[in-house]
Formats: C-alpha cells, sequence, structure tokens
C-alpha cells in the first residue's frame, strides 16, 4: 500500500509535521515518534525538579508544567512532546477531592456510589484549568513546529477511579453500576464526557496540535458492554472536539476492542504489545492510523533484542494507513534513559528504509 504524502507548503510548520502527517494517513516514509510517559519518573532530571513537590502541585504550576514537558524533547529528540499532566487533574478542578497517592495511584476521598454523588460532579468551565492552558501557550512558543499533544482521561477511566475511589484490578463496583443501574452509569459518563471534551477543548485553543484520549482501563470490558455504556461517552468527546487537530485514542488490553474503539471516531487508535500493529490495523479494517507498540518490558533487554523488536514494530506499522511509533504503554520508571533516545536514533535512522521496502513512499 502506497500513501503518498503531497506537498503542504501553504500550511503552518506543524500541520506539517510527521506526526500530524501520520495521523492524517499521508505520512509517506517517514515515521514519528514520542514515548507515552516520556516525561517523569525514568529521568533523573525530572525527580531533582520534583523532589520539593506533590504531583498535583507540579501539574498545576505552569513552569513546571513546562519544564517537564520538555525535558525528554531535549534528551531523546522525539517528535512531539505530551503535556506533562495528569487525568485527575480536570477532576480536582471542578472540585472532587482526589489525591495521587505515591506508590497506589489516584485516591479519591468520597468515591461516587449514587445520584447524590453524581450531582455532585460539576460541569468544567475552561477558566478552571487556566494553568494548563497558560502553560500550552508557553510550550508552543518553546516547542516551534514540534507538535504538542495534549491529553484527557476519557470518560470510563475516570468514572472508574470516581466509583471504585482509586485504582482496581477487577473494577467490580464500577460493572456493578454499568449493569446494575444503567441510567445513573450514563448520567456519570455524560458529566465526565463534558469534562473531557472541555478539558480537550481548553488544550487546542491554547495550542495543543494533537490530542490523546486515554482510555487506560477499558479493556477490562467485554466487546458488547463496551459499545453499549462506554462508546457513546468516548464518542461524545471525540465529535464535541470537531476536526481542528488529529485525536489519538488509547486503552490498555484492548484487542478485543479495537474495532469499536475504531468507531469512535479517533484519526489514530493506539494499541498495546499484545496485538501487533499489522492485525490491529486489519481488526480496524485500515480505518484509520495506529500507534504503537513496542512492549514496555523488552525496553531491559540487551540493546540488539531491542532494535530488533523496533524494527519488527515499524514493519508491522507500515500495514497501517499511518503509524506514529510509541510504546505499547507508558515508560517504565526503571528504564535506562539512554535506551529511550537510541530508540528514536534507530527509528529516525532506519524506518524510512524500512517502509519504502514494504510500500511506502515518500
Amino acid at each position: 500500500m502506497t500513501h503518498d504524502a503531497p506537498s503542504h507548503s501553504s500550511l503552518p510548520p506543524i500541520a506539517e509535521s510527521t506526526l500530524v502527517a501520520a495521523a492524517r494517513q499521508r505520512q509517506g516514509t517517514a515515521l514519528p515518534v514520542w514515548f507515552m510517559r516520556q516525561a517523569g519518573r525514568s529521568l533523573p532530571e525530572y525527580r531533582a525538579l520534583r523532589a520539593d513537590n506533590t504531583m498535583l502541585e507540579a501539574c498545576s504550576d505552569p513552569s513546571l508544567i513546562v519544564e517537564i514537558t520538555l525535558q525528554p524533547v531535549r534528551r531523546h529528540h522525539v517528535d512531539a512532546a505530551i503535556l506533562f499532566s495528569d487525568i485527575v487533574v480536570p477532576l480536582r478542578a471542578v472540585g472532587v477531592d482526589v489525591e495521587i497517592v505515591p506508590g497506589v495511584g489516584p485516591v479519591v476521598a468520597e468515591p461516587i456510589r449514587d445520584r447524590s454523588g453524581v450531582e455532585r460532579v460539576e460541569a468544567l468551565d475552561p477558566s478552571q484549568v487556566g494553568f494548563v492552558s497558560e502553560a500550552i501557550r508557553g510550550l508552543v512558543a518553546e516547542l516551534g513546529e514540534r507538535p504538542l499533544i495534549g491529553f484527557s482521561g476519557a470518560p470510563f477511566t475516570l468514572a472508574s477511579y470516581l466509583v471504585e475511589g482509586g485504582p482496581s484490578k477487577d473494577h467490580a463496583r464500577t460493572k456493578a453500576m454499568m449493569a446494575g443501574d444503567p441510567q445513573l452509569w450514563h448520567d456519570l459518563c455524560a458529566r465526565l464526557a463534558q469534562i473531557a471534551g472541555t478539558f480537550l477543548r481548553a488544550q487546542i485553543d491554547a495550542g495543543a496540535s494533537t490530542v490523546q484520549l486515554f482510555d487506560s482501563w477499558a479493556g477490562a470490558l467485554s466487546d458488547q458492554d463496551y459499545r453499549q455504556s462506554v462508546l457513546p461517552h468516548s464518542r461524545s468527546v471525540l465529535s464535541s472536539l470537531g476536526h481542528d487537530v488529529p485525536t489519538i485514542h488509547f486503552g490498555v488490553g484492548t484487542g478485543e476492542l479495537l474495532s469499536s474503539m475504531a468507531d469512535a471516531g479517533s484519526d489514530v487508535v493506539g494499541v498495546d504489545w499484545r496485538v501487533g500493529l499489522d492485525e490491529a490495523s486489519r481488526r480496524m479494517g485500515g480505518r484509520v492510523a495506529v500507534q504503537g507498540n513496542l512492549d514496555p518490558a523488552v525496553l531491559g533487554a540487551p540493546w540488539q533484542v531491542i532494535a530488533d523488536k523496533v524494527r519488527e514494530v515499524i514493519v508491522r506499522g507500515a500495514a497501517a494507513p499511518g503509524h506514529i511509533f510509541n510504546l505499547g504503554h507508558g515508560v517504565p520508571p526503571s528504564v535506562d534513559p539512554d535506551v529511550l533516545t537510541r530508540i528514536v536514533e534507530l527509528v529516525h535512522d532506519e524506518a524510512p528504509s524500512i517502509r519504502e521496502n514494504e510500500g511506502h513512499t515518500a
């Protein structure tokens, strides 16, 4: 399959970036690369900067957001920056009492289990996340032609934290509400869709040139449950954004949900490491670009093993109508940052010839 990249000299530089071109299915042989959680725990400069701040304090300080977002760009020379933030930031902005507990994750003081709990979840106004917009404006000025990716948690994943009260292995309370009180569930998710959509729109208005919707825990669901109880709300978020910038939709363990996730309306679907990108694209009917999907666990292997796995991902990704290289989940905190730098170099050096051999032309 050949995808010619037409001339876009009349468009602003970011619109011509390899990331945006891949998302729009016009990338040719170039392959953009960035990493989920590229800003954060794996970087010693990040740990030094965060020594005196909690996670949510850092996510609320525009100067810290800018610096932490830029750290991996300077170090790894990735093709995009992703905003340093957290999916609970907009929840806290609307008054949800949530803290990020080290070693645990988001913990909600008053879990939502009934109608009164749902009624406590208020609509988000962009002014409530003005510190994020301020940071993005600063980042866009610093990044120049390099795209900035904004993000939000998807309604299901946000709901799972609110209903469970924190991280969960089985999401039992969440599934029980979904099945036992569908109206309450849909009312909660509708409110969360408004929050997610408003949060993403604020980021786009401030200058983000791509946004990612993280439905991190959707893989806990059957396809039927996903289609009935989750898909409408994810679609609502994505459709509210229009087509100003490309959108990416990602979840973990979602191999059985890929076709349904593609129906939500994003330009790109992120794929974890459990399904090859060629098979993932086949399951989605070749309708969308793909992102991924090197297994993060491989990052601890010898370099030659890593390099061969990277090349395999590039080959499989060439079967899709667009490909953004990434991991199949976030960067582990224990990874050697130099490994990520070498992966970026390998992708930049070798992907064009590999993709050309697979039938893509510049």
